[in-house]
């Protein structure tokens, strides 16, 4: 059964940065696209970062976009997050999707949150 754990979350200040890394496992026949996103309270589910696991293709959410990267070790079968320049708007519960399938662009997947598994989170505070 695929399974997606996500790590890396904690409490930093503003300007600060962290990594999140997703590990996904039981992909027996892998994954095609895998992306991240985040939940406030009150606020909509945000895609925050997503990639295609075939050709390498990102999207970025305007709010983040020059401030996080995302990248991907396959061999570990592993997604990470570098956040950088943090803002207390990015403190949120990050979690991690994967997609077997993909019918859209990465972009319109990642925007809409077209993903089949998710994991249960990470939670990323941004504070003085």
């Amino acid at each position: 059964q695929p399974h997606l754990v996500e790590s890396g979350g904690g409490l930093v200040q503003p300007g600060g940065s962290l990594r999140l890394s997703c590990a996904a496992s039981g992909f027996t026949s892998g994954f095609y696209a895998i992306g991240w996103f985040r939940q406030a309270p009150g606020k909509e589910r945000e895609g925050v970062s997503c990639s295609s696991s075939s050709d390498g293709s990102t999207y970025y959410a305007d709010s983040v976009k020059g401030r996080f990267t995302i990248s991907r070790d396959s061999a570990r079968n592993t997604v990470y997050l570098q956040m950088n320049s943090l803002r207390p708007a990015d403190t949120a519960l990050y979690l991690c999707a994967a997609a077997s399938r993909v019918g859209a662009t990465v972009r319109a997947m990642c925007i809409r949150g077209d993903y089949d598994y998710w994991g249960q989170g990470t939670q990323v505070t941004v504070s003085s």
